[in-house]
C-alpha cells in the first residue's frame, strides 16, 4: 500500500539530484528504493521506514565521503583561495600596529599585514600569502625554509 510513496519519494528525490548534482539527495532516494523494495515484498511501513532511514545513513556515512573525495579531484580553487602559498612583492610597508601594507600578486594590489604582529616587512621585500583574512592577505617574509 505504501510502496507506491516510496517510488514517488524516489523519483522526486533523483529529479532533485540532477537538477542540483550536490549529491544531497542521492543517499535518500537508495533510502526511498530500499523501502519501496520491502514495501513490495509486503514489510509493514514500521520496517519500511526504519530500511529508509538505515539505508539512507549508511550510505551517506560510508559513501559519500568516497564520492566527495572522487569528485573533488578536479575542482578547480576560487581565485582567492589560489593566492595561498603564492609569492608576493610588498609594494607598501606592511605593520600590523599601524594597520597599513600592501603587496601585488598576479597584478592586483591587496591590503595585506604580517603573520606576526610585530614583524615590519618593508617595501619590495618577497612574501609568501599564508591566509586570507576578510579582503586582507596575511603574508610572512619569503624563506628558502618557508616556501
Amino acid at each position: 500500500m505504501y510502496d507506491m510513496y516510496w517510488l514517488i519519494l524516489f523519483v522526486i528525490l533523483i529529479v532533485i539530484e540532477i537538477l542540483t548534482m550536490g549529491l544531497t539527495t542521492i543517499w535518500f532516494a537508495g533510502g526511498a528504493l530500499a523501502a519501496f523494495v520491502t514495501g513490495v515484498f509486503g514489510a509493514p511501513l514500521v520496517v519500511q521506514i526504519i530500511v529508509f532511514f538505515l539505508v539512507s545513513f549508511v550510505l551517506l556515512f560510508l559513501t559519500r565521503p568516497i564520492a566527495m573525495r572522487y569528485l573533488n579531484q578536479n575542482r578547480t580553487r576560487t581565485n582567492v583561495e589560489s593566492l595561498i602559498g603564492k609569492t608576493a612583492i610588498v609594494t607598501a610597508d606592511i605593520s600590523n600596529i599601524k594597520s597599513e601594507g600592501s603587496v601585488n600578486v598576479n597584478g592586483l594590489e591587496w591590503s595585506a599585514r604580517s603573520v606576526d604582529e610585530d614583524t615590519i616587512i618593508p617595501k619590495d621585500m618577497l612574501v609568501v600569502i599564508r591566509e586570507i583574512s576578510g579582503v586582507k592577505l596575511i603574508v610572512e617574509e619569503k624563506r628558502e625554509d618557508n616556501e
